[in-house]
């Protein structure tokens, strides 16, 4: 059974909205993901979602950590933001075999935007995780990094390194599949990323179309 987690922690711009929209895009796009799951600390409720309780009061982003969980799911699974936006095809997601969205600015290393796995391949980054949450989340705690902004993404990429795990990249192993969102041009897609400020409810265009469902 091929599964997509999203997480929505409350306190931030993101509310129901953002995961109904979501799933309306995963259904039609992505009909291979035969569940879709949100771990939030909300009373969420949308049809076709599975809720399930955040079990941390893990701030912001910290909170995706959680989707690691073992016993979760079981076979393919897809950690996806809540800013993603499905304009076309794009079951080859729910594909088999460890793979993550390449990062925009820091080349060879991971984005948890998009991050895929099977069963409980993944657990050990939340054991790790949950056994010293407060020092995971200190800044300098993966080492020297390039990236600017100590986040998930980075302990999840310093967690998988030091195990000998190398996710492909899904630029590399389905290069028509992402497109990062240019405010220049109007058509993109199929999987539609969102990276800096811009956001699927502040655009215009055939990609806000898409995700409000016009």
């Amino acid at each position: 059974m091929s599964t997509l987690i999203t997480v929505l922690k409350s306190g931030g711009r993101y509310d129901a909205v953002w995961v109904e929209r979501l799933a309306r895009g995963v259904r039609r796009h992505a009909p291979a993901f035969e569940r879709i799951l949100c771990l939030t600390d909300l009373p969420l409720a949308v049809p076709g979602v599975e809720r399930v309780p955040l079990r941390h009061d893990w701030p912001a982003w910290w909170a995706k950590m959680e989707a690691f969980r073992p016993a979760l799911t079981e076979g393919t699974t897809l950690l996806c933001d809540l800013d993603t936006v499905f304009t076309g095809p794009a079951d080859a997601l729910a594909e088999p075999g460890l793979a993550a969205m390449e990062d925009y600015f820091h080349k060879g290393r991971l984005s948890s935007a998009l991050l895929r796995w099977t069963g409980d391949e993944l657990a050990g980054l939340y054991e790790r995780f949950a056994a010293e949450p407060e020092r995971w989340m200190t800044a300098g705690s993966c080492g020297p990094v390039p990236n600017a902004v100590h986040g998930d993404q980075v302990v999840i990429d310093h967690l998988l390194r030091e195990a000998g795990m190398r996710p492909n990249f899904f630029q590399d192993i389905a290069p028509d599949l992402l497109d990062f969102y240019d405010p220049r041009r109007a058509a993109h897609g199929p999987v539609v990323i969102f990276i800096g400020e811009s956001k699927p409810d502040t655009v215009c265009g055939p990609v806000h179309e898409a995700w409000a469902g016009a």
